[in-house]
């Protein structure tokens, strides 16, 4: 067996672990990465990347067959060739995976190893034994150890759902053909992106929803993507519990029994989408031998400032079920550095956390809900600004969607941000300087705010607790 002995080893080869190998390089220290599978992680293999890329594909085709909202505009889209969509879209994964991460590994010249990774020794010597898929093993030691596994889409355990060959978010996105119809489970910012996706490439989209669109999220938020969603064609059925799955024989149809609102119902669809969240990937790495605990759904256990219950192991990422966002499993990463080698001691803070669905409308919102805000023991002030009275919006033609600023009631100050529209993400972004500056209403309704920008929506739903909306001009300052 190989030795190789290091500072930090790294199981993975995500975003927290390239950046947690970038900021170790930075300190001088010495790296060893260990991914089993295809380098870069979930991001760019088979999560942000390939959707947003095949999301937009799909809105591009919904566009053109939109176009007659404008006067004098018109055009038309044909049946979508999902073989050449994705394939275009596996050739920029493949091209961001060299350049962003096989490039950049290179260049800091770390060890890279492939292969099955598993901690052996004891919880006070532990190491890594790696088992390469020509058989040959390395023996890995160092003086900190990241677990950055990621996670995996999860199967509920339904009755004969595995009779039915379900997609989950990963193997929806490698179809070669458009499914005629589709079935839809879950109402999380996965399920509603490719449900969209799949019903502006074609499909007739059924989503069965155990609660509401987005639960996490305020009810507006809920309300008006049914209403975008059965505006396209998206049939939403809510409290919808499935039971069991099974096949019909003339068809070879999937049918799903559901019991929705206490009422037994069947739908029928050529696929079936699962997409009710994802688990962290801990099998099979030894964990409990070296003294590192986990949770009821495989989670790395880990504290504030990400160490595990052994000192010379640290987790990040999606592995310890913290937000499943891809910025944050980078934070992660480096801060992971920071407190291994430098003692830094540096903890994570959510409370300004951006959150975005890449629906059309997107959903972007950051701090408090208005449940959450009462919930703190803050009256609550909230004022719910349709696009209607946004400028961008209504020279966009779109006025599907809203700004709902949520606030203290006593204080003015701004708690929380969240807008169904057109580049909500952005409004997001900025939400974050809004909160972190902790700024109230009145110092947004008097700031600058280029016109004719969605970001002005921000500014004019601050003026609107003030101002009935309806008397502000379009250009009001």
């Amino acid at each position: 067996m190989d030795d190789v002995s290091v500072d930090l080893a790294i199981i993975g080869s995500g975003a927290a672990a390239f950046a947690a190998a970038i900021r170790a390089s930075g300190r001088g220290l010495s790296v060893a990465m260990i991914e089993r599978g295809t380098l870069g992680g979930t991001c760019v293999n088979t999560g942000c990347i390939p959707s947003k890329a095949l999301i937009a594909a799909a809105d591009a085709r919904h566009v053109a067959m939109d176009a007659g909202r404008f006067p004098g505009i018109a055009a038309a889209a044909g049946p979508a060739d999902l073989r050449a969509l994705v394939g275009g879209t596996q050739s920029l994964v493949e091209t961001m995976r060299t350049e962003k991460y096989a490039d950049v590994a290179e260049a800091y010249g770390w060890t890279m190893l492939t292969g099955e990774a598993a901690f052996t020794g004891t919880p006070e010597v532990p190491w890594l034994r790696v088992s390469a898929p020509d058989g040959r093993g390395v023996r890995v030691e160092a003086r900190h150890y990241l677990v950055a596994t990621g996670s995996a889409p999860w199967m509920p355990p339904i009755e004969g759902l595995t009779d039915v060959d379900p997609l989950t978010s990963t193997t929806a996105m490698a179809l070669e053909e458009v499914p005629a119809s589709l079935l839809v489970l879950g109402g999380g910012y996965v399920a509603l992106e490719l449900a969209q996706l799949f019903a502006r490439l074609g499909s007739r989209v059924t989503m069965l929803v155990r609660s509401r669109l987005l639960s996490h999220e305020d009810r507006e938020v809920s309300r008006t993507l049914e209403g975008v969603f059965a505006d396209e064609g998206i049939r939403v059925v809510r409290r919808a519990e499935v039971t069991a799955f099974g096949r019909v024989e003339a068809t070879g149809e999937a049918v799903a029994t559901v019991t929705v609102r206490g009422e037994r119902e069947e739908f029928r669809a050529e696929r079936v989408l699962v997409a009710t969240g994802r688990r962290p990937v801990t099998d099979g790495l030894g964990l409990a031998g070296v003294g590192v605990d986990t949770g009821p759904t495989g989670q790395i256990a880990v504290t504030d400032d990400l160490a595990t219950a052994n000192p010379r192991i640290w987790a990040a990422g999606d592995v310890t079920a913290h937000p499943e966002f891809v910025y944050v499993a980078a934070y992660h990463g480096a801060m992971v550095v920071d407190n291994a080698f430098g003692d830094a001691r540096r903890t994570v803070d959510y409370n300004t956390l951006p959150r975005v669905t890449f629906t059309d409308p997107a959903v972007g919102a950051v701090g408090l809900t208005e449940k959450q805000v009462v919930a703190a023991g803050h009256r609550c002030h909230c004022a719910v600004l349709p696009l209607a009275y946004v400028p961008r919006a209504v020279v966009n033609r779109d006025t599907r969607g809203f700004i709902k600023i949520n606030a203290d009631a006593d204080t003015g100050r701004i708690l929380g941000i969240t807008a169904v529209a057109k580049d909500a993400g952005e409004l997001a972004a900025a939400g974050v300087h809004i909160l972190e500056a902790n700024l109230g209403i009145e110092d947004v309704a008097h700031r600058w705010a280029p016109y004719l920008t969605m970001a002005e929506g921000l500014k004019i739903a601050c003026q609107a607790f003030t101002t009935d909306v309806s008397m502000l001009s379009c250009c009001a300052t």
